[in-house]
């Protein structure tokens, strides 16, 4: 299996370490002596995974884009040329081998373009949050030695321009939307001038210094606990990882796939929407910066996918919206959408059970009600709606299921370049984030009461991570299992399910462990109106909630607003305590009609707790909702706990005297 050190892409260089911490040291591939074919797949690098797209389908749509209310097109062929182009001008602009190219901006083809070229010229790839401050922007390009950095627009340049001076391997800018006005930043369109003006001669001398085996993506988690590790991900973690994604989802040529609303610089989104499209010679359709502001469902409704992926706040926003409008209906029309919304959930709850409900009248609503909802959604040709990034509420995929749209649960991880598990129609629940993909393995280990940490094993588990030898070895053990810190359960038929998360533990007074985000998932499910529920009581007497309401959000920052939304001031009227803002609720104390309100909320989650421990006794209402934008969540929407205990720590304190 090794090979010359000068014969890649594809190459595999001689390695027996499973691990490394440095970008320029390979690691042996995880490929098993015997298994299935799957298992066994040859690697491929990112390089060679397009050239053999773009000969083997030249003339497929790669990348759909709108520009001027028109959409374009760009083929596997021109993709192809455009990367190398792209790889060339870096080269030249003095891109080194093993150094990055750090790239801060939402979903474009030049954002894809970038992240390959970077890849094909020796350097590696890392994406950045556009959500990260400057310092945040710092700390991924101090550690990654990056010698390009790829802004999209003014706003995200500034970020750049405030650390330029203390970045030592900084060598140029480059802006790909819009016209630079800063002095010595690139234009897109100048850096591919200067990559057409280049010979192949260099940029394929070091193609072939390339391996599978190595470093090419660095991936910085969202930071949720302490600051952002950079997860090194070789040629073959990425590329192998689409390959078992595509078995699964049974992805067929020349797809269509729309990216969801998130920057790329998540892991699950690179996987899917380049490499998976690469694999599959598929075609992505860009939806623009604003899809959670309403503009997904036109690219939606232009684009027709046939797979489409969100993150849980697209679904949660498209239930918002749809609520509203199921709340408009009256009369027969509100009794036939409950017949058929009745109708599709039984039928889906069914072939969770493997009971086979083809009913007349799901057929019936299918047909007539259900057909028109997804043609409305843009939906009507989508063979997969998934979920990723985060958990999605059970009664947001009950609602979901009831509309004839089973959202299939994906679970992930950076370290684990973004997939191991998918539901799939054939295979799903509503609690479970399904089976592991082909070719990949999951245990648990230190188990109590059924549940343990889920561990996972496979060629997609990552290199390590970058100068952190401590945590590296704190999170791959010396077989080569990946430590998840997630807590969680595999059943009979091998469906695996978190219950927690161990960091994360809440620990009480008494002694008992505490899975915070179950819990907080019921209280959203029996209070509907709340967006957001904190357990608290980590060594304390008894468990807390903070719950924050559903609110407007600021269009451009993604502030929350004081302004609740029209469903929650409907439901306050309904309960005898009008209210337009949150301001308005707490100036009333809140009123006693609300108090009880959420109390017998609150009792009914505490009717399903397994031990008086699990049980709430105390809640108090936030000011304002959790965002990206004012601290509380992360890129990837993950409550970040250390920051609202500290935050509302006087708010706590006031529940435990």
């Amino acid at each position: 299996m090794n090979r010359s050190i000068n014969s890649g892409p594809d190459q595999i260089l001689p390695t027996e370490e499973i691990t490394t911490t440095n970008l320029d040291e390979p690691v042996r591939l995880r490929i098993p002596e015997s298994g299935k074919a799957i298992e066994t797949v040859a690697p491929i690098s990112v390089p060679g995974l397009l050239k053999r797209t773009s000969e083997a389908y030249p003339n497929h749509a790669a990348l759909a884009y709108k520009a001027e209310s028109k959409w374009n097109k760009i083929s596997y062929k021109e993709y192809h040329d455009l990367v190398r182009t792209c790889a060339r001008g870096f080269i030249k602009l003095g891109l080194e081998r093993h150094h990055s190219v750090c790239i801060l901006g939402f979903n474009s083809p030049e954002w894809f373009i970038a992240d390959l070229a970077a890849i094909f010229a020796g350097g590696v790839a890392v994406g950045i949050y556009t959500t990260n401050s400057s310092e945040a922007c710092f700390h991924c390009a101090n550690q990654s030695k990056a010698n390009i950095i790829v802004v999209q627009d003014q706003k995200q340049l500034d970020k750049i321009l405030a650390i330029k001076s203390r970045l030592p391997h900084l060598k140029a800018i480059v802006q790909y939307e819009g016209e630079p006005t800063s002095p010595g930043v690139v234009s897109w369109e100048d850096l591919m001038i200067i990559g057409r003006d280049q010979g192949d001669e260099e940029l394929d001398r070091i193609l072939k210094t390339l391996a599978v085996n190595e470093c090419c993506t660095l991936v910085f988690t969202s930071g949720t606990v302490g600051k952002p590790k950079a997860v090194m991900l070789s040629h073959d973690n990425l590329t192998w990882d689409a390959v078992s994604i595509s078995q699964r989802l049974d992805i067929k040529k020349g797809e269509e796939i729309i990216v969801s609303y998130l920057p790329l610089s998540h892991v699950a989104a690179q996987v899917v929407d380049i490499y998976l499209v690469m694999l599959n010679a598929a075609c992505i359709y860009f939806a623009d910066p604003n899809a959670l502001k309403g503009s997904l469902i036109n690219t939606l409704q232009e684009a027709q996918p046939t797979k489409f992926l969100g993150v849980p706040r697209v679904w949660e926003k498209m239930h918002e919206k749809m609520m509203q409008i199921a709340a408009q209906n009256t009369g027969i029309k509100k009794a036939l959408s409950s017949w058929a919304k009745n109708q599709a959930l039984q039928h889906h709850l069914n072939r969770m059970k493997g009971i086979n409900s083809n009913s007349w009248g799901y057929c019936l609503a299918s047909s007539v009600i259900f057909k028109k909802i997804k043609q409305a959604l843009g939906l009507n040709r989508c063979t997969t709606f998934a979920s990723a990034a985060a958990p999605l509420a059970s009664d947001i995929k009950k609602y979901f299921l009831s509309i004839d749209l089973p959202i299939m649960e994906a679970f992930g991880m950076s370290e684990a370049s973004g997939a191991h598990t998918l539901c799939t129609i054939d295979s799903f629940g509503l609690d479970t984030i399904g089976t592991a993909l082909p070719g990949m393995r999951t245990k648990t280990v230190n188990c109590e009461d059924g549940q343990g940490e889920l561990c996972m094993n496979g060629r997609h588990v990552f290199m390590g991570y970058l100068n952190d030898q401590e945590k590296t070895q704190e999170t791959i053990d010396s077989e080569g299992w990946l430590h998840s810190g997630d807590l969680g359960r595999i059943d009979d038929k091998n469906f695996i399910y978190i219950t927690g998360r161990l960091k994360e533990l809440i620990i009480t007074a008494g002694g008992e462990n505490v899975a915070p985000v179950p819990i907080e998932q019921l209280v959203k499910a029996e209070l509907p109106h709340v967006s957001n529920a904190f357990l608290v009581g980590d060594t304390r007497k008894f468990l807390s909630v903070l719950v924050t309401f559903k609110t407007d959000v600021e269009p451009e920052t993604g502030r929350p607003l004081d302004t609740l939304l029209e469903s929650v001031q409907d439901w306050l009227k309904g309960l005898g305590c009008p209210a337009k803002t949150v301001s308005e609720i707490l100036a009333a104390g809140p009123d006693p009609k609300l108090r009880k309100a959420l109390d017998e909320g609150i009792d009914r989650v505490n009717l399903q707790a397994i031990s008086n421990a699990q049980r709430i006794q105390k809640w108090s209402i936030l000011p304002v909702d959790f965002s990206v934008a004012t601290g509380e969540l992360g890129p990837t929407m993950k409550v970040k706990r250390n920051i609202v205990t500290t935050k509302y720590a006087d708010i706590i304190e006031k529940m435990y005297v």
